[in-house]
């Protein structure tokens, strides 16, 4: 299975479109930030704009290890531990840490992608996916984590828009 050179996250769609040679290889559902799209540091909003991935964090880990300031907690989560710990925004399975590619708009200063932590992370199964609620983070399914997880090389281009992608949501994946 080939590596994706492309990631591209639609926030109306509210879809994450994987591209391997200008073809089109996954799409899969995520959920954004509930408070729209922006740069700020502090704004809880994801950021727009050209990105890659800078890092990435949780090879070998379990389905749903709980991840805490990027390492792993030694939990895995279950029904339980989030009865436990209600209101926690979990950031299960792997990460893959994005870094802002345009200076003054998503990279340095007050704008910075990188240093505001925001990820494409595992969530749990029971969060919806397909509509805005994360604090700035992309979520996806553990699962569907797990397997672009293998895909993704660091420095993959990420591309993040406001914009729907009509044209690649009846597109046939390759």
């Amino acid at each position: 299975m080939p590596s994706l050179d492309l990631l591209h996250i639609s926030l109306a769609d509210q879809c994450l479109y994987g591209f391997y040679q200008g073809h089109l290889r996954v799409r899969l559902p995520v959920s954004t930030a509930l408070k729209g799209a922006g740069e700020a540091n502090g704004s809880g909003c994801t950021p727009r704009g050209r990105h890659q991935v800078r890092a990435k964090i949780g090879t070998g880990l379990p389905q749903g290890a709980v991840l805490r300031g990027r390492r792993w907690s030694g939990e895995v989560w279950t029904p339980q531990l989030h009865a436990q710990y209600p209101g926690r925004d979990w950031v299960l399975s792997r990460i893959l840490w994005l870094s802002g590619c345009e200076p003054g708009f998503n990279r340095l200063g007050s704008v910075d992608t990188f240093r505001r932590y925001i990820y494409l992370h595992g969530t749990p199964d029971s969060e919806p996916l397909g509509v805005p609620l994360s604090h700035g983070c992309v979520r996806l399914r553990n699962a569907d984590l797990l397997h672009l997880f293998d895909r993704v090389p660091v420095h993959c281009a990420v591309q993040i828009e406001e914009a729907a992608c009509p044209q690649w949501v009846d597109a046939p994946l390759n």
